[in-house]
């Protein structure tokens, strides 16, 4: 007998639907067709033993199944239960009308119990654009699929428990989720806030820039100045997400694997910090099978590289494209995968080897060129991209035992949300451009213009401070994002010369 079950595909971000056709028919052998890889052609013997354990077995008899489009490879062991249910309906073990309306997903134990899958979402989306009525899979991924409020979506434990709902023996509870309330009450949930933060506060007014600009920056200074420290706030004075955002960031963590059970929503912007011995797949995405890398995992959060110049070269220089172009395209021989990664760049780094040139207390112990050849790490491409360049000095004693605390990221954030919604006014005609940093040449020649007096102030500075011509576009956009942080029309004066102390690595002679 022939019978078709339906399970789902995730190619990138994005699910495609697979439909299991199972025949069951005299003869003997079993048949796996369809570009399985080795981890589903194994089904076999697990869908075998849970059926033993169910009481149920598998049929002696020439069993072939097929899965369409025969053309796309299968990977992972998510197609145990579409695969279990159709057997047992193809050899008559089971009756039922519900096959053809369900998507049905899960990893088999030996025991019969079911184990967790990737992609829940992307496949949940899908599965309710095709018309699908519902949507079985493991309890520890079903809130997560539940986002998707027209889906009818079934979380279970065990293979019986799918069995006894398809014959109409059992009814399943419905997962359900309200997904306005659940993002609006997790929307501002942190552990982290600026107020932690100990003097700095130099430190702090540039980040806050670059939060409201969409800059990227990089901080250098001694180890324990409170780099990462700052870093890590970064995200609680960033806009909140909007629920596109959130849904967007919700599937790419999906796919990955990295949402933990019974999640559903992600409310707060991704802060990823990988460590400095990454490699290029591990940064970009891809791999034999295609997985999001950090930096679409960081989509619509911030990417946190501490210790910039240890990453290697070559993973450094991978991320010149989806900085510039908001994603990435992992390209094979057989397919081309599109990440998103709309992602804030935030870079720290010790000026030297030793990690005290520069310092006001401590003596640098590096010898004569260390230094600079320590910097030059750092590509002039890759420094182009970055917007803020700013040092980070040691907090003085004074400050660290002080008792009055510091400006709280929500009074911080609120400054940077008013900023964001002058820029979003500015760009509403303009596609892919929702902040300053996003600004192409034409535009900046457009919105950032100066007076006489800011010509001049530019020209002394780069002559004078030995700035490089590609500190010039940086500079306007900066200067722009300090206007819209105070309502200015126009960059004025001071604006510009905010934003040209921002440029601490093209300096001449800054390393010495």
């Amino acid at each position: 007998m022939l019978v078709k079950s339906y399970g789902s595909a995730v190619y990138g971000v994005n699910a495609t639907t697979i439909t299991v056709e199972i025949d069951v028919s005299t003869g003997i052998k079993y048949f796996h067709v369809g570009l399985p890889d080795n981890a589903v052609k194994e089904s076999q013997q697990r869908v075998s033993a849970a059926l033993k354990h169910v009481g149920y077995k598998m049929p002696g008899k020439k069993i072939v199944i097929n899965m369409a489009p025969a053309d796309i490879r299968k990977e992972g062991s998510a197609y145990d239960l579409t695969i279990a249910v159709g057997i047992l309906a193809g050899s008559e073990q089971i009756f039922t009308s519900k096959l053809g309306h369900y998507i049905i997903m899960g990893e088999l134990s030996l025991d019969g119990t079911v184990q967790p899958i990737k992609g829940a979402l992307p496949i949940a989306i899908q599965a309710q654009k095709e018309g699908f009525k519902g949507f079985i899979l493991p309890k520890q991924n079903a809130r997560e699929a539940a986002i998707v409020d027209a889906l009818e979506v079934y979380g279970v434990e065990s293979l019986s428990e799918v069995i006894r709902f398809l014959t109409d023996e059992e009814s399943l509870e419905r997962t359900k989720v309200n997904t306005h309330e659940e993002f609006f009450e997790r929307l501002n949930q942190s552990e982290f806030d600026f107020c932690d933060v100990k003097g700095q506060e130099n430190i702090k007014r540039a980040l806050e820039i670059a939060a409201a600009g969409g800059h990227n920056a990089i901080l250098i200074g001694p180890p324990g100045a409170g780099k990462t420290m700052l870093a890590k706030r970064i995200p609680t004075i960033l806009p909140p997400l909007t629920l596109q955002e959130s849904l967007e960031t919700t599937k790419i963590h999906s796919v990955a694997g990295k949402m933990g059970k019974n999640a559903s929503l992600i409310t707060t912007r991704p802060f990823r910090s990988p460590h400095h011995t990454i490699s290029d797949v591990a940064l970009v995405g891809g791999g034999g099978i295609p997985q999001p890398g950090e930096i679409s995992l960081s989509h619509n959060g911030v990417l946190f590289l501490d210790e910039l110049p240890e990453f290697k070269r070559s993973v450094l220089e991978v991320m010149r494209q989806p900085l510039e172009e908001k994603c990435i395209m992992v390209s094979r021989a057989k397919f081309s995968i599109e990440y998103p990664a709309s992602f804030m760049l935030i870079a720290a780094m010790n000026p030297c080897p030793c990690g005290y040139y520069n310092h006001p207390e401590k003596e640098c112990v590096c010898a004569p060129g260390v230094v600079q050849r320590y910097l030059n790490k750092i590509s002039g491409p890759l420094l182009d991209r970055i917007d803020i360049h700013v040092e980070v000095t040691p907090v003085a004693f004074g400050e660290l035992t002080r008792e009055q605390f510091a400006e709280k990221s929500s009074t911080i954030r609120d400054r940077v949300i008013k900023a964001r919604e002058i820029q979003g006014k500015r760009f509403v005609n303009t596609e892919n451009v929702h902040c300053n940093a996003q600004m192409s040449a034409k535009k900046i020649q457009t919105i950032c213009k100066i007076t006489d007096a800011g010509k001049q102030l530019l020209k002394t500075a780069m002559d004078k401070l030995g700035l490089s011509a590609r500190a010039y576009d940086s500079i306007l956009k900066v200067s722009r994002t300090i206007a819209d942080l105070e309502g200015a029309d126009e960059i004025e004066i001071n604006h510009l010369a905010e934003a040209i102390q921002y440029r601490s690595l093209d300096r001449e002679n800054w390393a010495g």
